[in-house]
């Protein structure tokens, strides 16, 4: 018998200090977030983050929680019984992080007769911290735990013509009624080294502004590349002239280079140059999450105001959009049936 796992970020159980801190822990002490030797991450993200992150994270959370919990697992619960609704295959839903386990979830699948494994990372786009981890981390369980199941991995679907056009129609109805001078795409940023240990070659990715649209094999795991593309691909297919969009990358830690533009300084930057009413999609996540509502939403908005801004608009993650839901049952029952993954 064949299943699928749908495995996102995770969340804390709850908006506490108590159940931040163990969830901050495991999500920093992954050595493809913050990829430095054990050692210094572990006097890093434990002698320093730990010590006054939690609280100001969950501070945040609590700005941004539902009654029914955590935003992100509320919505990817909701995307998973719609889902099943309309596949016959088991599906199990995981996280990467937090108690809703990758191992669980297996357990789950297994407890129902699943031999053969469609693991599918609820992400866009290929990153070492984000997609690849969810990969790694479900094969060192299934060989720990359940070393007779077979996995086979969803590729990265940020170019995927079906996808494009769900994910653009459903920023059109974000659009409604909203009159924006400049619609910003904001990425989850991430360090520009994440890049170059992500490229194959080695030598491909400069982040110079050229390499990512000179063609080469070091595009299917370009984070930077991918991010580019999709928003290239929406704005085609919306029809929207080259100098209403733009990137940029949001979520950084100090120290370090991260992916620029950096969005709050675009924030800053937007009503200086007369663009005061600007809507904003974060299409790295296909679920909203502390980093949409409450960084994007929430802090971003009074940012751009502060700054000058006169109108300003969210708009939400695909989320459990029926014709999301539709896509992936598309894709699972073509896996299902014939062995074919999604092609872009």
């Amino acid at each position: 018998m064949k299943g699928v796992l749908l495995v996102n970020l995770g969340s804390p159980d709850s908006p506490t200090a108590k159940d931040v801190k163990p969830y901050l822990d495991e999500f920093l002490m992954d050595e493809r977030v913050i990829d430095v030797p054990k050692l210094l991450r572990n006097i890093l993200v434990r002698g320093i983050i730990l010590q006054t992150r939690p609280k100001k994270s969950a501070e945040a959370y609590s700005k941004i929680w539902w009654e029914e919990g955590s935003p992100l697992i509320v919505l990817s619960e909701r995307f998973t019984d719609k889902l099943r609704e309309q596949t016959k295959l088991p599906v199990a839903l995981g996280m990467r992080y937090g108690s809703m386990t990758i191992k669980n979830a297996l357990q789950e699948l297994k407890n129902k007769g699943v031999v053969e494994v469609l693991l599918v990372p609820l992400y866009p786009h290929y990153a070492m911290s984000s997609y690849e981890t969810v990969v790694v981390k479900a094969l060192e369980v299934k060989d720990a735990f359940f070393p007779e199941l077979k996995i086979t991995t969803l590729p990265a679907f940020y170019k995927n013509t079906d996808y494009i056009r769900v994910l653009s129609d459903s920023i059109k109805e974000g659009l409604k009624d909203f009159e924006y001078d400049h619609i910003l795409f904001s990425y989850h940023g991430i360090p520009e080294r994440h890049i170059r240990k992500s490229d194959p070659t080695k030598f491909h990715c400069k982040i110079d502004g050229s390499c990512c649209h000179t063609n080469s094999v070091a595009h299917h795991t370009c984070y930077r590349h991918q991010c580019y593309k999709m928003t290239e691909l929406v704005r085609t297919q919306m029809n929207l002239p080259e100098d209403k969009v733009s990137v940029s990358f949001q979520s950084r830690l100090p120290n370090d280079p991260w992916l620029k533009p950096y969005t709050d300084f675009e924030f800053e930057r937007f009503p200086k140059e007369g663009k005061k009413k600007l809507a904003v999609v974060t299409p790295a996540f296909v679920a909203d999450c502390l980093e949409t509502l409450e960084e994007i939403a929430m802090e971003g908005k009074h940012q751009f105001m502060e700054a000058g801004g006169e109108a300003y608009k969210h708009i939400p993650c695909l989320n459990d959009n029926d014709a999301w839901v539709s896509l992936m049952a598309q894709w699972i029952d073509s896996w299902e049936k014939d062995g074919v993954l999604p092609h872009y």
